[in-house]
């Protein structure tokens, strides 16, 4: 399976970051080895001192599809999940100086949490859906997917057009305003609505 991801989709997390806003999705990949066991910690790699937090919501795809119409990329996915996509912030702000790829700094080991997921069935509506992170009972991100400068849909369509999507494929969809740094025995829960996805404890 691919873990596709996609950067800079909510406007105020492109100016927090303070990042060009761009013309089509910025795209890159995680490996499957990025993904963080069940019930397993987060812990902080040796090679980055600023390790931050992206909260996202989650499509995973069920069926086989290339070169998907938007107007149909709703038949390629049943459930909304939510994640993290941890960051090597120091690394990646060094990778970028150099305009150099970012794998290092979003694709290690652990950097990709996958919480439950929920039925599209739940929602009326994919395009007006409230999620948020809390660490250590504070929200610290908040975001709605009405927000998103891409829909899931387009994105859908989008990323399609240069990978064949493939059943349990997730994308993660860009995460709203608010990331910031992770510390040791921070816990970082995740919610859809009122209910809650994940719960992960830094080391």
């Amino acid at each position: 399976m691919k873990i596709i991801c996609i950067g800079r989709n909510y406007t105020k997390h492109i100016e927090e970051l303070q990042n060009e806003r761009p013309d089509e999705p910025v795209v890159f990949l995680k490996p499957d080895s990025a993904i963080l066991l069940k019930q397993h910690p987060f812990v902080i790699p040796e090679f980055s001192d600023d390790i931050h937090h992206e909260v996202e919501i989650l499509v995973r795809i069920n069926k086989v599809g290339k070169y998907i119409d938007a107007k149909f990329a709703s038949n390629y996915y049943d459930e909304i999940g939510l994640g993290i996509d941890f960051t090597a912030r120091d690394l990646q702000t060094r990778l970028k100086e150099k305009g150099l790829p970012w794998e290092k700094a979003k694709a290690f080991d652990g950097s990709a949490v996958i919480g439950s997921f929920l039925s599209k069935k739940d929602f009326s509506s994919t395009e007006n859906i409230n999620f948020e992170l809390k660490s250590n009972g504070n929200t610290v991100q908040k975001g709605n997917t009405s927000h998103m400068l891409w829909k899931i849909d387009e994105l859908i369509s989008y990323v399609s057009q240069f990978f064949t999507l493939k059943i349990g494929d997730i994308i993660f969809t860009g995460t709203p305003e608010g990331v910031a740094k992770v510390n040791p025995n921070d816990i970082l829960e995740g919610f859809i609505e009122d209910k809650k996805l994940f719960r992960i404890q830094v080391k």
